[in-house]
C-alpha cells in the first residue's frame, strides 16, 4: 500500500493549488484512481483537512482518504506515523512525502519512502 501525504504532493508543483486545496486533493485522487485501475497501488491519501466532504469526493475515484485525528501543525504527519505503526507489516508500506522528519520516522518503523516528484512522474507517464 502507498500512503500519500496529499498536501506534500499537491504542493510539489506551483500550479495554483492554493486557490482550491480540496479541489487539488480531489484531482490528485482522480489521477491516483486511474493509476490504481492500471494495476499500480493501492493508494490512500492522508489529507490535512477537508472533512467528510473531501473523503466522499475522493472515494468516487476509488481512493480512500484518512484525515488527522486532531487539528494543527503536524496532524497529518502524525496520522501517517500512526498508520505505519499500526500496520501488520510496515515493510509493505511506502509513504510518499518530501518531509524529511516524517520520512525518518516512518523508515524507523520499517516503511519505505518515495518522493512526491517520483509519484508525479508516474502519474504523468
Amino acid at each position: 500500500m502507498v500512503l500519500v501525504d496529499a498536501m506534500n504532493v499537491v504542493g510539489h508543483r506551483p500550479d495554483g493549488w492554493w486557490r482550491d486545496r480540496d479541489g487539488a486533493v480531489v484531482r490528485l485522487a482522480e489521477r491516483l484512481g486511474a493509476l490504481q485501475r492500471a494495476g499500480d497501488g493501492p493508494f490512500t491519501l492522508v489529507a490535512d483537512g477537508g472533512g467528510e466532504a473531501l473523503v466522499g469526493r475522493c472515494a468516487t475515484h476509488g481512493i480512500p482518504v484518512l484525515l488527522p485525528r486532531r487539528r494543527g501543525r503536524g496532524a497529518a504527519d502524525e496520522r501517517i506515523v500512526q498508520e505505519v505503526a499500526g500496520a501488520a507489516d510496515p515493510t509493505a508500506l511506502v509513504v510518499v512525502t518530501a518531509d524529511r522528519a516524517l520520512a525518518a520516522r516512518v523508515r524507523a518503523l520499517g516503511a519505505g519512502v518515495a518522493r512526491p516528484g517520483d509519484l508525479l512522474r508516474r502519474l504523468d507517464a
